[in-house]
């Protein structure tokens, strides 16, 4: 079965992920609001109607600004566990949301495809990573995570296509202009992956199946996208792993196109 990822947009300012088969479209969280999504996805070739519902990752607002459009003025079923639910029915403005409840760690169906959700360390009320996809062509998402625990690594292997987090270069972090204990949060346990550790996951993910990395939450003030991607490139090519095709993420445009 061929499948479809596009990052529409990544980073603080927004983020949306596009996984579709040839029946089922899916939205990984909803950052971006519905007009603009529903442009970027004009980009693509892709109809808003071919989108069956939105997988939400957890509660923060770049990862569900569009939400509440999504659903009551275009009728898409909005998918997540209690924990996220809880965090987001404290919003007035979420309020009266319905909900399709799903389980961290049992798998469920959306159409022609399957959605598998993990649990990943982040400070959220429930955050998950996802793996979707049929068969052979598994997608691999994580991407707000302070560190790569046993679990996101057993959740992540065989994948085709893999979305990790590389959000901050270590030196940028520790010499920008933020208080000490934001810069010990991102660095954190429960906080986002360095660019070196980005790598060094993917390095251990590197089975013969994975052909795509997508590096998304770059920060705008603590990384670059040319250090994410020479971080990349270099540590996967000392690794033995060169012929992965890492692509970069933006938060002013989509990224390139994946087709399996």
């Amino acid at each position: 079965m061929s499948l479809q990822v596009c990052v529409l947009a990544s980073g603080s300012s927004g983020n949306c992920i596009y996984v579709g088969s040839e029946r089922t479209g899916l939205l990984v969280d909803a950052g971006l609001s519905a007009k603009e999504t529903f442009r970027r996805m004009e980009l693509l070739q892709l109809s808003p109607a071919r989108i069956r519902a939105v997988c939400v990752s957890h509660e923060h607002n770049d990862h569900t600004a569009g939400l509440r459009t999504l659903q009551r003025r275009h009728g898409l079923p909005l998918y997540a566990n209690a924990g996220t639910i809880e965090a987001l029915n404290r919003n007035p403005e979420m309020q009266g949301v319905a909900w399709q409840v799903f389980t961290t760690g049992s798998p469920f169906p959306i159409g022609d495809l399957t959605i598998e959700p993990f649990a990943v360390p982040h400070d959220a009320f429930e955050p998950v990573g996802f793996v979707i996809g049929t068969g052979r062509d598994r997608v691999g998402i994580a991407t707000d995570i302070g560190v790569a625990t046993g679990l996101v690594r057993e959740r992540l292997k065989g994948c085709r296509v893999l979305i990790v987090e590389s959000n901050h270069d270590e030196r940028l972090l520790q010499e920008a202009r933020r208080p000490w204990h934001l810069k010990q949060r991102i660095a954190g346990r429960q906080g986002h992956l360095s660019n070196t550790s980005a790598a060094r996951l993917v390095c251990e993910l590197a089975g013969p199946e994975l052909e795509r990395v997508f590096l998304v939450h770059l920060s705008a003030e603590c990384n670059r996208h040319d250090l994410a991607m020479q971080t990349a490139q270099q540590i996967l090519a000392e690794a033995g792993h060169g012929r992965i095709r890492i692509s970069l993420t933006y938060s002013d445009r989509i990224s390139d196109v994946w087709c399996g």
